[in-house]
């Protein structure tokens, strides 16, 4: 018997019990879909996570004050200064794309009678740039606005919708911030939220830095950020600011100076052992599902005991009995693999029909192991079935009931 006889009879015997081979196929197709879909969603969520990480800025550098003063007038010289963001420009040069300081503060303030509590940042030219903020309406704050201590305003697109009804009809409205009068200048967002976990919030205001210090009984920057030009550089430059604010304070001073590179490697690593967990789950399943293949092919050699003696009576060799059933074991395997691979390519392809905003990754590779898993699986199950079957004696097959 070659392998396209042993294929032909394989099949014929596999419709005879149609049913029983599509639930033994049943765990099959369950778990190669749950092998890609299990894939899928682990590249689609590291992705996420990553790029969110990303967009608030990996090669982001932020610093403020840790400790070290003992007294009131101590803590309030260790604080960051505006010259000391001048000074990290100047000695960082070209290593760095922007160094943005930032002071906030919060403040009660009136619209349509209402009295809202808001969250203040006073911030330079460079932040919209350093913080990756999104402009959606008029412009951000610019160097003469800084300059000059111009009374002009961004609001958040979510403040500025309660607020005025629409991110458009904010534009050139005045609004009191501590007495003092501002034009709405801009409107805007974070590319990636923060949810609140930065300075800012749903309720966030932004007016130049130099007009802020109108607002703050003393000078205090917090935090700074620093967009560092290449990311092989941003180790070295969180250590160089460490240095040039220790240096321009007092010896006991600490900073507080860290960078996301940290937070991605640890995103990435747990996201990777994620994955390798729910893969060994999936496995698992795979495992059982190979377990009930091996199991119901041993029923159909007891069944089908008669017929194999019968079939080495006539002629056929115990390798060809073997190979039959290890046909049959496979095919039953390998259907049941492929159209779980196909159910579990379904949903990604079928997200990426109905939408573009979201990119689903397909991962080929979950696509190749699913497949030999299949394969291994139908060999490494069906072996001692048809092992069995092909040892049985002929004439005791034949007098089988």
């Amino acid at each position: 018997m070659n392998l396209t006889e042993a294929v032909s009879f394989s099949l014929q015997a596999l419709h005879a019990n149609r049913l029983r081979t599509f639930l033994t196929a049943l765990g099959l197709i369950i778990g190669n879909a749950s092998v890609i879909l299990v894939v899928t969603i682990s590249l689609a969520s590291k992705d996420l996570i990553l790029d969110q990480i990303r967009g608030i800025g990996s090669n982001l550098v932020y610093a403020d004050y840790e400790a070290g003063g003992q007294n009131i007038a101590e803590v309030e010289g260790d604080f960051v200064k505006l010259g000391d963001v001048q000074a990290i420009r100047e000695d960082l040069g070209s290593t760095i794309i922007a160094a943005s300081a930032v002071m906030n503060t919060h403040d009660k303030i009136v619209t349509n009678g209402k009295v809202r509590e808001v969250t203040v940042d006073g911030v330079d030219d460079q932040y919209a740039t350093v913080r990756n903020l999104v402009i959606l309406n008029g412009r951000a704050i610019d160097e003469s606005d800084v300059t000059l201590r111009e009374h002009v305003a961004m609001l958040i697109d979510k403040l500025a919708v309660k607020m005025f009804g629409s991110q458009q009809a904010a534009l050139g409205q005045t609004i009191k911030i501590s007495q003092l009068e501002f034009t709405v200048i801009g409107t805007f967002r974070e590319k990636t939220t923060t949810m609140g976990q930065g300075e800012i919030t749903d309720e966030t205001i932004l007016v130049p830095i130099t007009v802020m210090e109108y607002f703050m009984p003393y000078e205090r920057i917090n935090p700074v950020y620093i967009a560092v030009r290449n990311a092989a550089d941003v180790l070295s430059v969180t250590q160089q600011v460490n240095d040039i604010l220790e240096r321009r304070h007092r010896a006991g001073a600490k900073y507080n100076v860290q960078n996301l590179s940290a937070i991605l490697e640890t995103a990435d690593r747990i996201a990777t052992i994620l994955t390798i967990v729910l893969i060994i789950v999936s496995t698992i399943a795979l495992l059982i599902s190979g377990i009930g293949i091996m199991n119901i092919m041993l029923v159909t050699v007891t069944e089908r005991t008669r017929e194999i003696g019968l079939r080495m009576a006539v002629g056929a060799s115990r390798r060809d009995v073997l190979l039959q059933f290890l046909v049959e074991s496979v095919l039953i395997s390998l259907s049941g693999g492929f159209v779980g691979i196909i159910v579990g390519l379904a949903l990604p392809l079928s997200v990426r029909l109905i939408t573009q905003q979201v990119h689903v990754p397909i991962s080929l590779l979950s696509v190749l192991v699913a497949f030999a898993v299949s394969f291994a699986v139908g060999v490494g199950f069906g072996l001692l079935p048809a092992r069995r079957a092909s040892q049985l004696n002929p004439t005791e097959a034949l007098r089988y009931e």
